[in-house]
């Protein structure tokens, strides 16, 4: 019989290839260590401040050279890579997920923590609106980072006094990072995918875990975790833009009262 084609046969798209994080399974973390963490990690902020100036820079003129040629060229995307991938490491580190102290270095493969990003092809339109593409993942983010700050506190003692952070705040605050270090990999042009996935990825059974966080399966509470998060961000930006636009409106009253 004859093969009839109602069409021209397209090609497959090609799958979108997302920045992985991954990370160990929550272990025992040092009690010293949890109880300084935020002090430990000056120097690594002082590090951060200069490197992300540095990387400013070069993502400016990696988006000039992204617009012409579709691409970050290879010395760019290697150096931001190694920024993102620091960054990364010390953002796990402050967020309690892993006990040892990041290095000061870019390649560090023995770290519990790795990020795996593969700069490649990118849609040159994309390049071009990239700030106002991301500023929903940004807002998202934001509330993330604002809903996890608000309780943290509650966080940094259950791992003070259990000296291991419980599975569904594990699977939520490596959610936040990851979903984190998604965006900026986007923002610096090292990945054309769209940040997804915060609610953690499904489950493939003929998939072998490569890590604690690779794929990332959340619970229940994991989600609600994230959930929670989210409206506790959102809370706290709708009380600062409150009291704000208050502080703001009596100021011309306070001033009239004084002129009278």
């Amino acid at each position: 019989m004859a093969d009839y084609t109602w069409g021209p046969r397209c090609p497959a798209p090609a799958p979108e290839v997302f920045p992985e994080l991954d990370l160990p399974e929550p272990g025992r973390q040092r009690r010293w260590t949890v109880l300084l963490r935020w002090l430990l990690l000056i120097p690594q902020y002082i590090a951060l401040l200069f490197l992300w100036i540095a990387a400013f820079v070069v993502m400016v003129v990696g988006w000039f050279a992204a617009l012409i040629t579709g691409r970050l060229p290879e010395p760019i995307a290697s150096f931001l890579t190694g920024c993102l991938v620091y960054s990364t490491r010390v953002t796990a580190y402050a967020m309690l997920l892993v006990d040892t102290y990041p290095p000061f270095a870019f390649l560090a493969p023995d770290y519990p923590v790795q990020v795996e990003v593969h700069p490649g092809k990118l849609n040159r339109l994309a390049v071009l609106f990239r700030i106002i593409l991301l500023i929903p993942a940004a807002v998202v983010v934001e509330l993330l980072i604002y809903g996890w700050y608000v309780i943290c506190l509650i966080f940094w003692l259950l791992v003070l006094i259990r000296g291991r952070m419980p599975r569904p705040l594990f699977e939520a605050t490596a959610a936040t990072a990851r979903y984190n270090m998604r965006l900026f990999a986007y923002l610096v042009m090292l990945t054309a995918a769209y940040p997804k996935r915060l609610f953690g990825d499904e489950p493939t059974p003929t998939e072998q875990p490569r890590s604690a966080t690779r794929p990332l399966l959340l619970s229940g509470a994991g989600k609600a975790l994230i959930v929670l998060f989210l409206v506790l961000g959102a809370a706290l930006l709708i009380f600062n833009n409150t009291t704000n636009t208050t502080s703001t409106t009596s100021q011309p009253s306070v001033a009239a009262q004084t002129r009278g």
